[in-house]
């Protein structure tokens, strides 16, 4: 018989990240973390030993055969968490930019309501508010955080300081709707989708984190990536806009709609 699943799935797609990836496990292996966490690797067609590393720490990992980009493995995590019958998935990087200190905070703001008796559907850990420790950003990063913050605040009212953090948790309801076809960006999941909740009527709120600088490998952002990704990422944010309020074409949720199944 296997062992009983925790509460929480900790979902992390990596790619070539066997100098980064043995010691963020090391640290999600804590007992605290442990007892509610299960930990799903979605190993995106490495070619260094990031399989190998993971499977000999004995958690759970989906093997691409193909390389599929970040946004696949983080909708393949969804899928896995919603046929597994898990309550909440809190998603973090493979480099050890997202302190694992992060995951108890996000899951106790995952099961803690507000004066509205709600709990949220989505926290996204930022590196911008007022409690976050310091984290200091490239300029043309620092930009991209501007724009994406002032068409969020422009289309939905909504001031969400860290856009593009990919330290989130989430609740079943939201990661089910995730797990949808065609509820997720598959490549570069980010301001929009965060838009795209916040107009759908899901609860999302921001807490403080703590954030580290890549030490080893290379981003996926390096280069002219940056900027590909910019211009991308505001031509999907107004598209999702005119799909949820022109085009009416996804449905929006109620406070009280009971969990996905």
């Amino acid at each position: 018989m296997g062992k009983k699943r925790k509460k929480v799935l900790v979902i992390i797609p990596a790619y070539n990240e066997g100098k980064n990836i043995g010691a963020l496990l090391e640290k999600l292996e804590r007992k605290d973390i442990s007892d509610i966490c299960d930990i799903l690797v979605i190993n995106d067609a490495s070619t260094d030993d990031t399989g190998q590393i993971v499977r000999s720490r004995s958690h759970k990992v989906i093997r691409n055969v193909f390389n599929l980009g970040y946004g696949s493995g983080l909708q393949a995590g969804y899928k896995y968490a919603k046929r597994y019958n898990y309550s909440f998935v809190i998603q973090m990087d493979a480099d050890g930019q997202h302190d694992p200190e992060n995951v108890l905070k996000i899951y106790k703001a995952l099961t803690t309501t507000d004066e509205n008796n709600l709990v949220p559907d989505i926290v996204l850990g930022s590196r911008f508010l007022k409690d976050s420790p310091e984290y200091k950003s490239s300029f043309a990063k620092d930009l991209g955080y501007f724009l994406f913050r002032s068409l969020i605040r422009i289309l939905t009212g909504r001031k969400i300081k860290d856009p593009t953090t990919g330290l989130q948790g989430l609740s079943r309801r939201a990661f089910c709707y995730y797990a949808g076809y065609e509820h997720f960006d598959d490549q570069y999941p980010d301001a929009n989708m965060i838009l795209q909740m916040i107009m759908l009527g899901y609860e999302v709120v921001e807490i403080p984190a703590l954030m580290h600088h890549r030490v080893s490998g290379k981003s996926m952002h390096s280069g002219i990536k940056p900027i590909i990704y910019m211009i991308r990422m505001c031509y999907s944010i107004l598209a999702v806009w005119i799909r949820i309020k022109i085009l009416k074409t996804d449905q929006k949720v109620k406070p009280n709609d009971s969990l996905a199944t």
